[in-house]
């Protein structure tokens, strides 16, 4: 596939009663772009990545936590987190967040 085009991320998901969903949208040598949904409450744990990534909230409201700093987010939210940074989100509401991964700048060893 050469390219791929979505026109409404919001719409290519539903945010579940319970749980997070996930969903690959592209994934190549360079990058991996992941679309999730959390349900109200939901959040995943502290935890690091071998290389570089943005985070784009597209739909309701939580807290990201960069390193050691909480950070409120909402619709409109992005972070930038560079590899090995310890990072965690929680959902406040139903929510919804673009994950791209820069597979293309890991770490020299990885």
């Amino acid at each position: 596939m050469a390219y791929y085009f979505n026109p409404d991320l919001v719409a290519a998901t539903a945010v579940p009663a319970k749980g997070i969903l996930s969903q690959t949208l592209h994934n190549d040598d360079l990058v991996k772009v992941v679309l999730f949904a959390f349900a109200p409450g939901e959040e995943l744990s502290a935890h690091t990545a071998p290389m570089p990534a943005t985070l784009h909230f597209l739909e309701g409201s939580g807290t990201v936590t960069l390193g050691g700093n909480s950070n409120p987010v909402e619709r409109g939210s992005f972070a930038y987190m560079p590899a090995n940074l310890a990072h965690a989100i929680v959902a406040r509401t139903g929510m919804v967040m673009l994950l791209v991964m820069i597979k293309g700048l890991r770490q020299a060893g990885d």
